[in-house]
């Protein structure tokens, strides 16, 4: 601290130069931060003390191939088991097939086994009682401004409706809602699995996979095993996770999201890399006569070699600090923009220590090169300009 007054004199010696790299470095974090937040809400998906009582059983082969609706009640049947619901993939689109919202088809149940999700009692009975409505979550209610009432289209990617056109139409009748914000279906729409298997041909009565909730949590492992020999050599297998485990499969079938930010991290980092060790080494470069003053009266050469590095690291921390602060406040507009697939959870301890470990080790790393150059500098040819 001593000598910090010339560590950030030197620093924004040139001002401009300084402000911009500051900016490559705060964006660089911004990034790191972002990514991180969606790397660890998927990795954490399903993760909860009530999804450990769950278990997702789907078919071994593929997780598209469906399951006899039979199996139900076999399952139900399971030591351990408490309740049993079931469950289809719709693949809805809101206005444009791009813009994909997440709806299944679920049994009457289906909310049961989810304790974490609300939904007003007038309004559950609302739903339970009209087989062409639906239950929206809260945030893609106020993403859309829809409300309770309103009967909006949906086109399915996959299925089609008793017209064969994959042009659905569902009228609002509840909203589920998820107290402490993490629960997925906050992001959804589900509708009766009844009033799907009854318009399209295609499904004729089976299911897309079942959701089991436990009597106790150290069973599951048991009770997983005893639900898959239920169909042990037949033509439909099945193969029952935890619901983390589940969650996990079904989003890597999408895309590997460790390895993609990974390799976007490895790529934006290295190139920060090279751009703050061009800024350093011009930034000695143009002190050179300065840095032999110094050695002139008196500072050693560990000291120089000190404050190069440490106006490197002062550098890199500042955009870190910038950076990952931002992130802070903007994950909180994660849930609303993700339609409620991403957790609007705060930046935990370990993302900041990550940060700034990351940038105590890339101001070490440019500022080596640069520090060992003013270290070796000869007082006199730095004088005479040579």
């Amino acid at each position: 601290m001593k000598y910090l007054h010339l560590i950030w004199a030197a620093l924004f010696r040139r001002r401009t130069r300084t402000i911009l790299t500051l900016v490559s470095i705060t964006a660089a974090f911004l990034l790191f931060g972002l990514l991180d937040a969606v790397r660890v809400s998927f990795a954490e998906a399903g993760q909860s003390a009530n999804g450990a009582e769950r278990l997702q059983t789907g078919a071994k082969l593929s997780f598209i191939q469906p399951l006899p609706m039979a199996l139900a009640a076999r399952i139900a049947t399971v030591d351990g088991v408490r309740d049993v619901a079931y469950a289809n993939w719709f693949g809805g689109a809101y206005q444009d097939p791009r813009n994909q919202v997440f709806t299944f088809a679920v049994s009457d149940n289906y909310l049961d086994i989810y304790p974490e999700v609300t939904v007003d009692p007038a309004e559950r009975k609302a739903w339970n009682d009209d087989l062409g409505g639906i239950l929206v979550g809260e945030t893609l209610m106020k993403k859309y401004g829809w409300k309770i009432g309103d009967r909006i289209p949906l086109q399915s990617q996959i299925f089609p409706n008793r017209q064969g056109s994959k042009n659905w139409s569902f009228d609002i009748r509840g909203v589920m809602k998820s107290p402490d914000g993490k629960a997925f279906q906050s992001g959804m729409i589900l509708l009766h699995w009844k009033n799907f298997d009854e318009t399209t041909p295609y499904n004729q009565g089976q299911a897309g996979w079942y959701v089991s909730r436990v009597k106790d949590v150290n069973e599951a492992d048991r009770v997983a095993k005893a639900i898959d020999a239920l169909s042990a050599n037949s033509d439909h297998e099945t193969k029952t996770q935890t619901e983390q485990a589940a969650t996990r499969n079904w989003i890597k079938q999408l895309a590997d999201v460790g390895l993609i930010v990974t390799s976007i991290m490895g790529a934006v980092f290295f190139t920060l890399i090279l751009l703050t060790g061009n800024t350093m080494m011009q930034a000695v470069r143009e002190r050179t006569s300065e840095l032999a003053v110094l050695k002139t009266i008196g500072f050693p050469n560990g000291g120089v070699l000190g404050l190069v590095l440490a106006e490197s690291v002062l550098l890199l921390l500042l955009g870190g600090v910038i950076g990952i602060g931002l992130v802070a406040v903007i994950t909180k507009a994660l849930p609303a923009v993700s339609g409620g697939m991403i957790a609007g959870a705060p930046v935990s301890w370990k993302s900041w220590s990550l940060g700034l470990a990351l940038a105590l080790a890339i101001g070490l790393v440019v500022g080596a090169l640069p520090a060992l150059r003013a270290m070796r500098l000869n007082i006199v040819d730095a004088l005479a300009g040579r």
